[in-house]
């Protein structure tokens, strides 16, 4: 398999040079050409804009908050989402569409600002950022001064775009709007029959609103939510620094439905269980552990509170199971987990979580704390509880696709970078019928994956594999 077909695209650095040289030319005389796309004002009148002088800036989430201070070259905390056409990318009409989009996604068009006691956002008035050929590996930190201060990245290879977001700036809700609109306007582009269908225009229906709703549905009285415990991290062999691999498993979800439904739980619950099944096997070999397996589980908050928000709004849940005995049956992980999960994403929980993570912000005493102090505090937090996770998995769920743009969108797909304590994660989206579980790693071994799929094969699910360049260096 040719590693440049796939996620892990090292070119030259030369050519890369030279390419970006010539796509700022090209890109140039097309920005000419580019009709200048006037806001909906329906559509952005929750924005929370507060204007110095021509600029507008905004705090980040509560979630936010975190991730500059713990974003290194190492640990990105960048995501990437995947959509594959049916037909090999034009760069020219790709930078084009993100030209004409740009500009009305104002949580997008950010760039990131120190203050005396906190981060904030101030909106970003440079070109938007060149795309390029994919040259680096899925999740490469960001970095703004060479990507004109913003903190998203689009590139494409082959029939591929991909569109990667530093976390601060939203979670994988609000990037699947954006990539999804990069990509209704990069096909009116290259097939302008679809202009007699849709018109040239940010979609009906989809929000962009700014709001932070992790205060605006912050409750007081709340529980102390996370657990310290040190939990299961896997170890190995690496990749050389800055590598990731990646492997792809492709799966019919009405299959998953059935695989699922004869152990009476959901497919969410189902593959997490899977995945710390795979772990027990492989990993602790099936023996006793004095710590658990703990894989964390993000829950996209907006259904529960009925918000539309662009901006970060999701809680951690954990799956967690500690083997006390010898050979658990696959069974009986299934069942453990799944009651975990059941007992944690209730309206309750997920509300005693978010308060108490909102609570910590709303501390009078905290927030009049310096943010150079603020951020050796929370360094020294998130490495407590990092220690408490082996693994996430994310899924974001189904991605619809309008009518008139389905017939050239193959699939879509997702990718986590790696963070301190984990060195695997998975993404799950589905589209068109067909469930994507992406792991990412930086770690050789592929054992946790090959028992992982094998498991879900021999339950009755058709599993299609594709793995990317780090696999055959």
């Amino acid at each position: 398999m040719d590693k440049h077909n796939k996620d892990s695209i090292i070119t030259d650095d030369i050519k890369n040079e030279t390419d970006m040289d010539d796509s700022k030319a090209e890109d140039k005389k097309k920005d000419k050409n580019v009709k200048k796309e006037s806001v909906d004002t329906k559509k952005v009148a929750s924005h929370r804009k507060i204007r110095t002088g021509q600029l507008a800036w905004d705090k980040l989430d509560n979630t936010a908050n975190l991730f500059p201070v713990i974003a290194t070259e190492d640990m990105s905390n960048v995501y990437r989402i995947s959509v594959t056409l049916t037909e090999d990318i034009d760069r020219v009409l790709l930078q084009e569409a993100l030209n004409r989009i740009l500009p009305q996604f104002l949580g997008f068009r950010m760039r990131l600002k120190m203050g005396f006691f906190w981060y904030y956002f101030e909106e970003n008035t440079k070109p938007a950022p060149i795309v390029r050929e994919e040259y680096s590996y899925p999740g490469a930190y960001i970095n703004k001064s060479k990507n004109n201060q913003y903190m998203f990245r689009v590139t494409y290879y082959g029939k591929r775009i991909n569109l990667e977001v530093f976390h601060a700036l939203t979670d994988g809700s609000g990037g699947i709007i954006f990539l999804k609109e990069l990509v209704y306007q990069y096909l009116r582009l290259k097939y302008p029959e679809l202009l007699e269908v849709e018109k040239d225009k940010i979609s009906s229906g989809i929000f962009l609103d700014q709001e932070d709703s992790y205060v605006k549905n912050f409750k007081r009285g709340h529980e102390k939510v996370y657990n310290s415990d040190r939990a299961v991290t896997l170890k190995g062999e690496k990749f050389p620094k800055g590598e990731i691999g990646i492997i792809h498993g492709y799966m019919p979800v009405d299959q998953l439905k059935a695989a699922s439904k004869s152990y009476g739980v959901t497919i969410n619950q189902y593959l997490v269980a899977v995945f710390v099944y795979s772990v027990y096997r492989e990993y602790l070999k099936g023996l006793p552990s004095k710590h658990p397996i703990c894989c964390c589980v993000p829950v996209n908050l907006r259904p529960y509170y009925d918000s539309h928000t662009m901006k970060n709004f999701f809680a951690m849940v954990s799956a967690v199971f500690k083997p006390e005995k010898e050979d658990y049956t696959l069974e009986e992980v299934i069942k453990i987990v799944a009651d975990n999960l059941k007992e944690q994403i209730t309206p309750e929980n997920l509300n005693n979580i978010m308060s108490y993570n909102v609570s910590n912000e709303q501390n009078w005493i905290l927030r009049a704390v310096p943010l150079v102090i603020k951020n050796f505090a929370l360094k020294q937090v998130y490495g407590m509880s990092a220690k408490a996770t082996t693994a996430t998995i994310t899924n974001i769920g189904n991605i619809d696709i309008k009518e008139p743009y389905r017939k050239y969108v193959e699939n879509f797909y997702v990718i986590l970078s790696m963070s301190k304590g984990q060195n695997i994660k998975a993404g799950v989206c589905s589209y068109n019928g067909v469930l994507t579980f992406t792991f990412s790693t930086n770690l050789i071994s592929t054992a946790i994956q090959k028992r992982f799929f094998q498991i879900i094969s021999k339950n009755g699910v058709d599993v299609g594999i594709e793995t990317n360049g780090a696999y055959y260096e």
